[in-house]
């Protein structure tokens, strides 16, 4: 007969376990008073937040949209006010007496708003691009100086005073400072509906993976208190740096999403440990010193993954490093404090209120196996048919993931507009309105600033040498500062779209122009092409860095090789149907009708190294609780092919589920009104599901077989340091007859049972 292990000591397996598993009440009620502390702290995180910040703060074109703004209010206006002739007004349109004498009245008005600068009209300055083609529109222009919070502060006060009907007149507000409000209204009114809509759906799943509702419950605690803890920390931030309100989007799907990934590893490990005739406080001590571990680890991972966002000076993609790495640290630090100690507290009844208790019954009555068992010989039977066909289904998966991602090869970069509202979005009407009656841009579609020119005729050559580029229709300017500052500008008018190929290309061309003088272009085709130089400039160094960290961590979990560069291998194949959708989607305006979007034709270029990280991070998660599996199985037997075998049974069904529950929140995030947060959600939640159902179920068992006992090799010096530093979950190499008698050695112990 085999020898039972003596249960650990109270202080076995580290002073954190020994406190959580010894005084969980005050565990539990130190992470309770932390917890609202955190709801206090986090009060109004959603009006501090900003919905800009796609621009590279130290770029030439940032330096001229600041110095206009100083020296010029009027050349860069954010603000347009579309003043339509009413059905009564005769064929003269907006040249109507009546229209302008109105249209004046209300320019006036605007000029004296506190906070208000640069304002100009069709009827004050007689410009051809402020009129509509067919002379029944026209625009007022100004400039809302500052930051989206000041903006939209501004416009929460005028705009209810503006718009609607003014005698003959009919006025509706747009540009930029319009449509960055009312993005950040939407936002935050869609992620309160995606709330609402993820949480009873994701408790529902919750129970049937549970079984036990009170196990179910466990996950919604803990992720509810990283979200908490997480809007404490963006508020904290806000204080000294620019935040942006689609974290929030993050902080929500992370929160909930890990919180159910961490909860069903460590509750499943707590439960075989039960059944392998453990007391709940020796249970919750070799879940923390297994299952724990593997939390830790995978959060290392996934924040890694997050925290290469830092490396780009937007504030966008910041915003989201900022709220990743908290949330998930955040989450794990639930898992490994909040849910042991109740866990401890519970016992036995964690198993309580089984919801699937006549099911099974009548299972059993019918003479056949639970399903949950016989998910696990089904995972076993999946298994054991890959690596039999390890080659076929290694190059036909290789094959396909690789084919659905070749949309992206034709994927073209844009930047952020109106038309991530939806159509009915009065900003977005305006725009519209804008773009298909108007000839040219109001505001220029390159503005290019000089400084410290020399005279007049230097400002008249350097004009004609930009009017003779090719796809310029025309330049207007320069116009000079006042009180002889030395600074002028010329507004550039381009054919095409503002931020379409033709105008990216001009810019280089315009920044090439020789000129005694300094100069520096703006407006938003020169914006687009510095971030994404930004981004080309500062992405080998985030990838290597999420890379090397990524190696560096899987070795210590493993001693291997081999197996952290297959991770990070298999990983970056599973984005491949993400990005491919990506633009098959939403830049070539597939299914747009079905998802209720506008297609740009571009997309907006900070989002693939967005999706990219979130997507690679979570991939890395599911990695992590597989090969930590297998690894302890490895160790314990020394049998390759039955350990890939038993890690996939006894987590592959978790991983699936995680995956579908964490799926199924991005759906809700996707749901949005927004195109680039409906993208955000959509495109993680096929990755979340491609790499649950298709990478780990059959890439990883197959490329596994074929690399065989090899998979584990590793030369003699990293092997010793590996003894040193290296964590697993498993115990370190017990032998088989170590085993708890009562512990089951092949079949699994499902999540929903005892």
């Amino acid at each position: 007969m085999s020898e039972v292990k003596k249960p650990p000591s109270p202080g076995e397996g580290g002073r954190w376990t020994g406190f959580v598993t010894t005084r969980p009440r005050l565990s539990l009620l130190l992470a309770l008073v932390v917890t609202a502390l955190a709801v206090f702290a986090g009060g109004g995180v959603a009006d501090r937040l900003g919905s800009g910040g796609w621009e590279d703060p130290a770029a030439g074109s940032t330096y001229a949209t600041k110095a206009l703004e100083r020296e010029f209010p009027g050349s860069q206006p954010n603000l347009l006010l579309l003043v339509e002739a009413g059905a009564a007004v005769g064929p003269s349109g907006v040249d109507d007496p009546a229209v302008a004498a109105e249209a004046e009245r209300l320019t006036a008005r605007l000029a004296a708003e506190p906070g208000v600068t640069g304002v100009g009209s069709y009827w004050r300055t007689g410009l051809p691009t402020l009129r509509s083609e067919d002379g029944r529109q026209a625009l007022i222009a100004a400039r809302v100086p500052g930051d989206e919070k000041t903006a939209n502060a501004l416009l929460d006060r005028i705009v209810p005073s503006y718009r609607g009907e003014h005698g003959p007149v009919k006025v509706s507000l747009g540009g930029p400072a319009a449509v960055q409000r009312e993005v950040t209204s939407t936002i935050q009114e869609d992620l309160l509906t995606a709330e609402l809509i993820a949480l009873p759906v994701t408790l529902v799943l919750l129970v049937l993976v549970f079984g036990s509702a009170v196990a179910a419950l466990l996950p919604l605690g803990v992720g509810i208190v990283a979200i908490i803890g997480t809007n404490a920390v963006l508020r904290g931030l806000t204080e000294f740096t620019d935040v942006s309100v689609f974290a929030q989007n993050l902080t929500t799907a992370l929160g909930l999403g890990l919180a159910v990934d961490y909860a069903l590893f460590i509750v499943r490990r707590f439960r075989e440990e039960l059944a392998a005739g453990r007391d709940p406080v020796a249970a919750v001590r070799v879940t923390l010193r297994t299952a724990g571990r593997t939390v830790l680890f995978s959060a290392l991972t996934v924040a890694v993954a997050l925290s290469a966002m830092l490396f780009f000076p937007m504030y966008f993609l910041r915003s989201f490093a900022y709220a990743g790495v908290a949330v998930v640290l955040l989450a794990a630090a639930a898992a490994l404090t909040l849910l042991p100690a109740a866990l401890v507290l519970l016992g036995e009844r964690v198993n309580s209120f089984d919801l699937r208790r006549l099911w099974r019954r009548s299972a059993r009555q019918a003479g056949k196996e639970a399903a949950p068992a016989g998910g696990g010989r089904g995972w076993a039977r999946l298994t054991d048919l890959v690596m039999r066909r390890a080659p076929v289904f290694a190059v036909a998966t290789t094959a396909g993931l690789l084919l659905l991602g070749l949309p992206f090869l034709g994927v073209k970069f844009g930047t952020v507009d109106d038309r991530q509202l939806p159509a009915t979005a009065a900003s977005h009407v305006v725009q519209q309105h804008i773009r298909e009656g108007f000839p040219g841009s109001p505001g220029g579609a390159l503005t290019v600033l000089t400084e410290r020119a020399s005279g007049a005729a230097d400002l008249d050559a350097y004009k004609r040498r930009i009017e003779a580029l090719p796809g310029v229709l025309g330049v207007e300017g320069p116009v000079s500062s006042a009180g002889g500052t030395g600074y002028a500008y010329f507004s550039v008018l381009t054919e095409g779209e503002e931020v379409g190929e033709g105008a990216q290309e001009l810019v280089g061309l315009v920044r090439a122009v020789d000129a005694p003088f300094d100069t520096a272009v703006t407006g938003q085709a020169a914006v687009l092409v510095d971030a994404r130089d930004a981004i080309a400039e500062k992405l080998p160094l985030a990838l290597a860095v999420v890379v090397l960290a990524t190696l560096l961590l899987v070795f210590l979990l493993t001693g291997s090789l081999l197996i952290p560069v297959q991770a990070v291998l298999l990983n970056a194949l599973s984005l491949t149907a993400m990005f491919g959708a990506v633009v098959w989607v939403f830049q070539e305006g597939h299914l747009s009708g079905l998802l209720s979007f506008t297609s740009t034709g571009d997309i907006e270029t900070t989002l693939p190294v967005l999706m990219f990280c979130i997507a690679f991070g979570l991939s890395m998660d599911y990695g992590v609780f597989l090969i930590s599996r297998i690894k302890e199985e490895y160790d314990r037997t020394g049998d390759h092919e039955g350990a890939v075998r038993a890690g996939l049974t006894r987590t592959g069904g978790l991983i699936t589920a995680a995956a579908v529950i964490l799926a199924v929140v991005m759906v809700a995030i996707g749901s949005s009104r927004v195109t680039n947060t409906k993208m955000l959600g959509l495109g993680i939640a096929l990755a979340v599901l491609m790499d649950a159902m298709v990478v780990r179920s059959l890439l990883v068992p197959a490329v596994m077989k074929l690399t065989g006992k090899a998979t584990w090799w590793a030369p003699a010096p990293l092997r010793r340091l590996h003894e040193r530093i290296g964590l697993s979950e498993g115990e370190p190499a017990p032998q088989a007859a170590e085993r708890p008698e009562s512990e089951p050695e092949s079949e699994p112990v499902p999540v929903g049972s005892r």
